[in-house]
């Protein structure tokens, strides 16, 4: 007898094909899970061929998969949360008590007098002004000085320069310089500004980020399960309308067990459909060929 509505056996259908992967992974006999996790083989076996009309009610096999995944070294308790118990996904049930939480958080009243004396605190400030006209023309007296004087700043005065006389040389003094003066060029003008070479200004850097990040945007409701790097991240489903990014360093790869209700999006690029709907998807990225 099937015990599982049409929502259960999805989710189970995709939960028993990741434990068997993990599990033939790491090289573990079902008879190795059945001795460790006090649970009968013909379930464990049931569980891996999809023979859901052969397991108990669905209370007990959420404590099978707690267990299941224990023992091949998974996050058990996240992974039977996935698998709802009254037909209803982990998901829904976390954002139901989020708004029962956010009904029952108490509203900020604020006291009727705080207004009050607001309003009396500006009228105070009003009627000042206007019993004190002294106040309002000696400001505005005092604005326009200080828009009218702004301080003038000294001008250099010229330098005058006084030219020496000169005295006339003999013929003597003018044979013995040009006999002791070099035959060197004369020097360039003072005046002449010296021209500094340009720095090579550096060429633009490659700013290719090393990593890759994954959004993925729901359109529906789908299982998905994400690894970073060999390591899962996530396992579980998403409704429609969530909203999820995941970052790895070498390669993230993503499983869908409904690919047309994922829209996916690399590195910020413009989001497309994972797959076709219904369609069961695994999909890895590495930064090299994202960056291709």
């Amino acid at each position: 007898m099937n015990l599982l509505n049409e929502a259960q056996e999805q989710q189970l259908k995709e939960i028993s094909k990741y434990l068997l992967q993990v599990r033939q992974e790491k090289g573990i006999r079902i008879e190795e899970v059945a001795a460790k996790t006090n649970i009968r083989l013909y379930f464990l076996q049931s569980l891996d061929a999809g023979k859901f009309a052969e397991l108990p009610e669905p209370v007990y096999i959420q404590g099978f998969i707690r267990r299941y995944a224990d023992i091949l070294g998974l996050d058990g308790q996240a992974l039977a949360k996935s698998f709802s118990v009254n037909g209803e996904s982990a998901i829904q049930e976390s954002h139901r008590d989020d708004k029962e939480q956010i009904k029952q958080r108490p509203k900020i009243r604020i006291p009727l007098f705080v207004p009050y004396v607001l309003l009396l605190a500006v009228a105070a400030v009003g009627l000042i002004y206007v019993l004190n006209p002294k106040l309002i023309t000696q400001s505005l007296a005092n604005k326009q000085d200080s828009e009218t004087t702004t301080p003038k700043q000294a001008e250099p005065s010229p330098l005058t320069v006084t030219p020496q006389a000169q005295t006339p040389e003999s013929p003597e003094s003018i044979v013995s310089d040009s006999k002791n003066s070099p035959s060197s060029s004369t020097p360039a003008a003072l005046g002449d500004s010296s021209t500094t070479t340009p720095s090579a200004t550096p060429g633009n850097e490659n700013n290719a980020n090393s990593a890759v990040a994954v959004t993925l945007e729901l359109q529906g409701n789908s299982w998905l399960q994400v690894k970073a790097d060999g390591k899962t991240e996530f396992v579980g489903e998403l409704t429609k309308g969530d909203r999820r990014t995941w970052t790895a360093k070498k390669q993230l790869t993503v499983r869908s067990g409904n690919a047309g209700a994922v829209l996916i999006s690399v590195n910020e690029k413009p989001a497309e459909p994972l797959g076709s709907n219904g369609i069961v998807k695994e999909v890895t990225y590495t930064p090299e060929v994202v960056s291709q």
